[in-house]
């Protein structure tokens, strides 16, 4: 996700977007890619209203872009009310949802989610994932990665699922409990990584032939 991302490089191997090497066009990429993990903590000494002034600017936004996104943002997230205190005092569930605005403050074409609703408490789940999908309904890129399947089943059109570090899957989201037999994603997911990860612990045990 990180190298994605581009805060990492790639020690192996070239990652392209839109046809072109991210390596090499990290600058302009990085402007139309939006990443947010939970662990991502924005400075607390700082207001929501602050931190979308000091981002827009990163991003060489106009100040009509900034406020217009801003007020937008805040106030489907219900960040409005809040916006002259420190993120420093908000929950862990307005913390992400701070964090959450500001990552999408310059209306990015990628965004990536790094467990955006781990820890959460479900109403602030539901909010978050159901602007996932306005987003994705807009045309947006979204690269999610999440433990949550029932998410997966609703929102992905192609999935992923690596298992002790090995792709052991991908394939759109029908495919996937098809491939395996079952009739559901999370059926397909446990066999997956059951198969897997016992394989994996045999070898370990008996080396490779």
């Amino acid at each position: 996700m990180r190298m994605l991302s581009t805060l990492l490089a790639p020690t192996a191997g070239t990652i392209l977007y839109d046809g072109k090497p991210l390596a090499e066009e990290s600058d302009s990429i990085r402007r139309r890619i939006a990443f947010l993990t939970n662990e991502i903590r924005l400075d607390g000494q700082f207001t929501p209203d602050e931190l979308a002034d000091y981002y827009g600017g990163l991003y060489e936004m106009t100040p009509e872009a900034i406020s217009e996104n801003r007020d937008k943002l805040f106030d489907y997230f219900g960040i409005s009310e809040f916006r002259d205190r420190r993120y420093e005092t908000f929950s862990t569930g307005m913390k992400q949802k701070t964090s959450l605005a500001i990552c999408l403050l310059h209306d990015p074409d990628t965004i990536i989610f790094d467990e955006p609703t781990n820890g959460l408490d479900i109403l602030t789940q539901h909010l978050i994932e159901a602007y996932l999908l306005k987003l994705k309904e807009q045309g947006k890129c979204i690269i999610l990665s999440t433990h949550i399947l029932d998410l997966v089943a609703r929102m992905a059109d192609r999935v992923g699922i690596i298992v002790d570090g090995r792709s052991v899957f991908c394939g759109t989201v029908p495919e996937l409990p098809e491939s395996q037999g079952v009739a559901t994603v999370e059926e397909a997911f446990i066999k997956l990584y059951k198969e897997n990860h016992e394989e994996k612990a045999i070898i370990g045990r008996h080396g490779k032939e």
